[in-house]
């Protein structure tokens, strides 16, 4: 069984640095996608960040500039976040594709303080 587990959320002034980091558990036999996305209160979930297995990583544009993705070992997914900003704030999950299956992690709080 395959399991996500994110760490590394918390609290922080605006213009602060976060690093999340995605641990996997289980065996995925081939990786479409990895990524990111954040759920703010009282709004949809929204994609922050996405490596394909073309090679690509792409990045919503209220964070290009400040957030990196980047891959660790095995499927593990880790995303730096710098100057970050109040609008920031949320719920961050990690994500994988593996065909038409999709693994999501529980999530992790971020909140940035004005």
């Amino acid at each position: 069984q395959v399991q996500l587990v994110e760490s590394g959320g918390g609290l922080v002034q605006s213009g602060g640095s976060l690093r999340l980091t995605c641990k996997g558990s289980g065996r995925i036999v081939s990786i479409n996608k990895r990524g990111w996305y954040r759920q703010a209160p009282g709004k949809q979930r929204e994609y922050v960040a996405v490596w394909t297995n073309s090679g690509a990583t792409t990045y919503a544009d209220a964070v290009k500039g400040r957030f990196t993705l980047s891959r660790d070992d095995g499927f593990a997914v880790s995303l730096q976040m710098d100057n970050l900003k109040p609008e920031d704030t949320g719920v961050y999950f990690c994500n994988v594709r593996s065909g038409w299956t999709e693994y999501w992690g529980q999530g992790t709080q971020v909140t940035v303080s004005s």
